[in-house]
């Protein structure tokens, strides 16, 4: 069995974070398992407290997860802090991680910030540069490009100049795009469009936790990032095309969409 392991903050609304990306990959046929990198008192209207795990117990999760049952694929997720992204790089280089994907989270959907200024340096300095492929959406994108981005142009040129900076992929999520939902891989200098039509659905939270951990099961899985990419896009769309509702603010996804009420049993 594929096994995924994804580091990452904790929702304890279960819909992003470490509990989107574990029913995510269970829910895709992977074994997965967490290194937690902060508790967060979160629900669907916002993130209302954040405590961060001591660096040294990360280092502790990984080394645990690493020499007893190695993943076959990362994703990174919630890292605010500088020196959690520090170990978090050096843990990785020392086990010679494969196929990790790192989701850039700056802002919840909720418009609540998740990462420290100081903590971007780190970030594009010490991960981006063992991923895969970089997940950001568009905000965080022109964060990390520095010009705004209005629509396709936009993505295409923001994807090109972020790619100089990363050796591998740029996926820029197209979710804040008003007519569509369409993403964008940028790889090896080669424009890779992954359409989709807007799905009219308010409840999106946890949709980038979500994908991101999709495309780290298909690498683990097998496939290449194009293909994986187009196999979470699927998914994450069916997710959402599910209309699940709860909560007072952007609710859920239906991550086992395709897993009948009452399960197997």
């Amino acid at each position: 069995m594929k096994k995924v392991l994804t580091i990452a903050g904790s929702d304890s609304s279960g819909g992003a974070g470490i509990q989107a990306d574990l029913k995510t990959m269970t829910s895709l046929g992977v074994y997965g398992m967490s290194a937690v990198t902060a508790l967060t008192a979160q629900n669907t209207t916002g993130v209302y407290g954040v405590l961060e795990a001591a660096p040294e117990f990360v280092a502790l999760q990984l080394d645990c997860i690493f020499q007893d049952i190695r993943p076959d694929a990362v994703k990174i997720g919630m890292v605010s802090s500088g020196e959690i992204i520090r170990v978090i790089a050096a843990k990785l280089r020392a086990f010679g991680a494969e196929h990790i994907v790192v989701d850039p989270v700056m802002v919840a959907t909720s418009g609540s910030s998740l990462m420290q200024d100081s903590a971007l340096a780190a970030l594009t300095g010490e991960l981006f540069p063992l991923a895969e492929v970089i997940t950001p959406n568009l905000p965080e994108a022109q964060r990390l490009c520095g010009f705004a981005i209005g629509g396709e142009a936009d993505m295409l040129r923001a994807a090109a100049a972020i790619g100089e900076q990363v050796p591998g992929g740029v996926l820029l999520k197209g979710g804040h795009l008003t007519d569509t939902a369409d993403d964008l891989l940028w790889l090896e200098g080669q424009a890779h469009w992954f359409r989709a039509r807007r799905v009219d659905n308010p409840n999106n939270h946890g949709s980038g936790c979500t994908l991101s951990s999709a495309i780290a099961s298909f690498l683990a899985l097998g496939y290449p990032l194009p293909e994986a990419m187009d196999k979470a896009k699927t998914y994450i769309t069916a997710c959402i095309e599910a209309q699940l509702d709860l909560g007072a603010g952007s609710g859920p996804l239906k991550h086992n969409y395709a897993i009948a009420e009452g399960g197997a049993l």
